[in-house]
């Protein structure tokens, strides 16, 4: 596995986006709507991985909840895996909790699930597949 993302839950995506680009000098490669998970996204490399700011499109969309419940920062840790599919199925016969038990879209077309906190010492974590020649190095 490797890391693919950490993403933060913000209350103002362009507030949060200058804090990150005028203050820490990183640069926002990209930004995007994924209506399914009800955010606006921005991205920004920093290392092999990259800094995601979500900012929810509703209040009652998992962000907004998250906001809600405890305020701006960590959302969660996303690592890469080769075969989402085959991953899902191992960790669930080793009896961790799935939120999602089959993949769906996320960012950028690409397929992805979450494990329930309660399995990961209270971190919510995104698994996404990425074939071995999209892995970033």
């Amino acid at each position: 596995m490797k890391l693919d993302h950490i993403a933060i839950a913000v209350r103002d995506l362009e507030d949060a986006l200058s804090f990150y680009t005028d203050v820490l000098g990183l640069t926002c490669v990209g930004r995007e709507t994924v209506t399914e998970q009800g955010v606006h996204l921005a991205m920004l490399p920093i290392g092999e991985g990259r800094l995601e700011l979500l900012e929810p499109l509703r209040e009652d969309s998992p962000v907004g909840r998250f906001l809600m419940r405890r305020g701006e920062g960590l959302h969660h840790i996303c690592f890469q895996v080769a075969d989402l599919e085959g991953t899902l199925a191992r960790l669930r016969a080793q009896g961790v909790r799935l939120i999602d038990q089959e993949p769906r879209c996320g960012a950028e077309g690409r397929k992805i699930a979450f494990l329930h906190p309660a399995s990961a010492h209270g971190v919510l974590i995104e698994l996404v597949e990425v074939p071995k020649e999209g892995n970033r190095t």
